[in-house]
């Protein structure tokens, strides 16, 4: 069972010009992007491109992301995410842990001698650069046997660099459960602003299965996007409380711009009250709130208008829900397992124990209705946008900068992009914060490296000697 072939079979009743993709460039039907899938797919097979092979994707949002993406999937080969902001050295470590045999991209991202494939079929890059990797360490026999289709990297609760392993029916189970609150359809135009590298699956795949058509609007932030909402026709949005806050402030939006849309999904972080009560107050209706996890899926979506607000909702039919170690007011760490769950983790190899719960490492309780209210992390998380950034990860580029004795990241709440990173640092003297900058922006992607870095003569410790973690 292959995700693409679905795709294919559910959409094969669509009439012959029905848009799938659509940029502020032009259009793309379902019939001309299959078209432009298997021309891609056929440079990638006689490359070598096969089942099971792990390929990078290192390309920018956009209808060429779409094409290859699909076009990999479509070989049976794994897909592996390469967000295109991150550096030389973190896309090797990515290839490395993925045993992967090939990276596309836009340019000669490893400077190893990649070729240049001309492809026609790919309307805004006409073609891209293919470099063949050697992997020293192979993955395990029993990967073969998943039907495996998708890795991407997710820091986890430990702060650990794992890739999470999808697999195709997986892919399909996730999808189904989802749609039952989203309820995509063909007559649906999506306005996407998120980025593809971290939101494919859920969301891509199911707005392709459905027949959707989606608007991508993550080029030339906030500009296309605004103009997508002012030229009219979407009717589903799914974006984060950061896009949803450059809707509220545009003086260029009356409170009729969104009249078309019967749906808007906020997802990737939490929505702040301050933000719900501001949309409602201009669009005249309410965000749905979503939660959604890289190794379970979309378990919750909180309906707009519905009761109470505040909460991420009650489990979707097939998800089960358990708190655990809860305190005296029934709050604990959130664990779950349903359809569509992760099969491995890679780097260390993990496959998941078939009956699992998975700890979320959020925290939360459940009022008398079932309703789940998130509370925050377990862990020393900073989310940037929707983005998620481990102090820990970031503290070891800062100790690694010539100067610097000792870090501490930690969040400062903002208000539209939810928390910014940020660090203090014991440094020598003549070391200063640009110096550091230049030295987080060559070993990080650029959501990561602190937004605010302050040089202080100590960082307080705790009585053994280690770095307070809090403020």
């Amino acid at each position: 069972m292959n995700i693409v072939e679905v795709i294919r079979r559910e959409t094969a009743g669509l009439p012959a010009n029905k848009i799938a993709v659509r940029t502020e460039a032009g259009a793309l039907s379902y019939a001309e992007l299959f078209r432009a899938v298997d021309t891609a797919a056929g440079f990638l097979r006689k490359q070598g491109v096969g089942r099971c092979a792990r390929i990078g994707l290192a390309f920018p949002d956009g209808t060429d992301y779409i094409i290859l993406s699909l076009a990999v999937l479509s070989l049976d080969a794994v897909l592996v995410p390469v967000p295109v902001s991150c550096s030389r050295e973190i896309a090797a470590d990515m290839l490395e842990k993925t045993a992967a045999g090939f990276l596309i991209s836009p340019e000669d991202m490893l400077a190893s001698g990649a070729i240049w494939m001309d492809a026609d079929c790919l309307p805004v890059h006409r073609g891209f650069f293919l470099t063949r990797c050697a992997p020293s360490v192979p993955l395990p026999e029993e990967f073969t046997d998943m039907k495996p289709a998708f890795i991407r990297f997710s820091s986890g609760t430990t702060g650990q660099s794992k890739g999470v392993l999808l697999t195709h029916p997986a892919i399909i189970e996730r999808t189904d459960a989802a749609d039952q609150a989203l309820n995509i359809t063909s007559q649906d135009t999506i306005l996407w602003v998120l980025s593809m590298s971290f939101h494919f699956v859920v969301s891509i795949l199911l707005f392709l299965r459905r027949g959707a058509a989606i608007w991508l609007c993550s080029e030339s932030f906030p500009f296309s996007f605004l103009s997508a909402v002012r030229r009219g026709g979407g009717t589903f949005v799914y974006a984060t409380p950061f896009h949803y806050r450059t809707l509220i402030d545009s003086r260029a939006l009356d409170t009729e711009a969104l009249k078309g849309v019967r749906m808007a999904v906020s997802t990737a972080m939490k929505l702040s009250p301050e933000i719900a009560d501001a949309f409602r107050k201009k669009f005249g209706f309410g965000l749905t709130e979503a939660y959604g996890i890289i190794e379970v899926g979309l378990p919750f979506v909180n309906a707009a208008g519905a009761k109470p607000e505040g909460s991420v909702g009650r489990a979707l039919p097939g998800f089960e829900l358990k708190i655990r170690s809860a305190d005296a007011h029934g709050a604990g760490e959130v664990l779950l397992r349903g359809p569509g769950m992760y099969s491995a983790y890679l780097s260390p190899w993990q496959p998941r124990p078939p009956e699992e719960w998975f700890a979320t490492g959020d925290t939360g309780c459940l009022d008398q209705e079932g309703f789940l209210y998130l509370l925050g992390r377990s862990k020393d998380v900073i989310n940037f946008a929707g983005m998620k950034v481990f102090p820990y990860e970031v503290e070891a580029v800062l100790d690694a900068c010539p100067g610097v004795r000792a870090a501490r990241v930690y969040a400062e709440e903002h208000p539209h992009y939810g928390q910014l990173p940020c660090a203090q640092i014991e440094a020598e003297d003549g070391v200063t914060a640009d110096e550091v900058l230049r030295h987080c922006y060559s070993h990080l992607v650029s959501y990561k490296v602190p937004k605010k870095i302050e040089i202080v003569p100590e960082l307080e410790r705790t009585a053994s000697g280690k770095i307070k973690r809090t403020a």
